[in-house]
């Protein structure tokens, strides 16, 4: 059976980290979504998402597919169940579509031409882009179960302190010395090759994904994710770096999301409570308003290729599109338009040429070469986004 990840209506809901990837290609919990329904089905998948992200995310398209909305997150039972779907069958979950079993999926998704079956189990769905934060625990409990089950964690080194190992789980290569971890509260992940310097204190859960690095003195309150690459230091609460990314000084980020090839100035801090308690709005690209969030805690969404100076203050609920270059004393605005440079005394446009040779520069120090491929999906977000601009 051929398998694909859809961004069905939904890629709107999960802006600025959706402007360079599909749904399927964000992190919650230790994995991404395609890595979690590649392992629940032991089969590779593809992407039905943007055209102009189709090259990066190819769609591999066979006689009979079953095409499964990326915003749903998969169990062992729901995996089984889309596997069994006959041609021309449709999974819903209450009102919302699941899957569906198709010849062409080129075609737009007519209900009328499906037969429809019911899903009543209780099923992962994620609909928002703080979603990526308020239910990383599930995911990465979840993800946990996934990984580790039936093998056996590499050895701790003594000189930790730790509560409740079992719940903590060593991929090869992994170094932890002369750190507390605890894993009471949820699971610690430690992926191959990963590095917690001397000093840190974990309260899980974490995942601190392949050869990412806690940097000495390091405070992580769970639930996190760090995805590949990531550096993290200072202290972190609830919090996603999908990979790549660097927050690697003193400073402060609560219940906040980055994209990947962002990176925060030393002493960074971002506020992840009004002062007022108030419920957070949250920038909205669909509506062009700012959106209630239902949440009282809620910091920085960061997009792709960001960056912020040293001393940088983001206020609660703060939105940053793709390839921004944010500095200055004060807090900016809380919606910082793509390709956009400057501060809370003002921004102007972030010219593309600028914005890839830091691009470049940060990439080619991780030995990742920002290619034709990269650059063409950047220079079509800067001319999605230009309408926020104001120079």
């Amino acid at each position: 059976m051929n398998y694909i990840l859809s961004d069905g209506n939904h890629r709107d809901s999960f802006l600025p980290f959706t402007f360079t990837r599909p749904v399927a290609d964000l992190r919650i919990g230790i994995l991404t979504i395609k890595e979690k329904w590649e392992n629940h089905l032991n089969e590779r998948v593809s992407f039905k998402t943007e055209s102009y992200l189709s090259e990066k995310f190819p769609l591999k398209v066979a006689s009979e597919n079953i095409v499964i909305i990326a915003n749903v997150l998969p169990d062992t039972d729901l995996a089984q169940r889309i596997a069994r779907l006959n041609p021309s069958e449709a999974l819903y979950h209450n009102e919302q579509l699941i899957a569906y079993n198709t010849a062409d999926p080129f075609l737009h998704f007519d209900a009328s031409g499906y037969q429809r079956v019911e899903w009543k189990e209780s099923t992962f769905i994620i609909d928002h882009v703080w979603d990526i934060f308020s239910k990383n625990e599930e995911a990465l409990q979840s993800d946990f179960e996934l990984l580790t089950q039936n093998r056996k964690s590499q050895p701790l080194s003594t000189t930790n302190q730790v509560i409740n190992p079992e719940n903590i789980f060593l991929e090869e290569g992994a170094k932890v010395e002369f750190s507390i971890l605890n894993a009471s509260s949820g699971p610690i992940y430690i992926g191959k090759n990963v590095e917690i310097m001397e000093g840190c204190i974990v309260r899980g859960g974490l995942a601190l994904c392949d050869n990412a690095v806690l940097k000495m003195g390091a405070k992580i309150y769970g639930p996190c994710t760090f995805g590949p690459y990531c550096k993290v230091g200072g202290e972190v609460n609830n919090s996603v770096l999908f990979a790549y990314s660097n927050k690697g000084h003193e400073g402060f980020l609560g219940n906040s999301v980055l994209g990947e090839w962002c990176n925060l100035g030393a002493d960074t801090n971002t506020s992840n409570l009004k002062n007022n308690y108030a419920e957070v709005r949250l920038w909205n690209y669909t509506t062009e308003g700012f959106a209630r969030t239902g949440l009282q805690f809620c910091g920085l969404v960061m997009g792709d290729h960001s960056k912020c100076g040293i001393n940088t203050m983001f206020n609660t609920g703060t939105v940053v599109g793709v390839s921004a270059n944010i500095f200055g004393s004060g807090y900016p605005r809380n919606f910082i338009p793509s390709f956009t440079w400057g501060g809370a005394s003002g921004f102007t446009t972030y010219l593309t040429k600028k914005a890839y040779e830091a691009s470049k520069a940060m990439m080619k120090r991780r030995k990742v070469e920002f290619d034709d491929v990269e650059e063409g999906i950047l220079n079509y977000v800067f001319e999605l986004t230009k309408r926020w601009r104001k120079d």
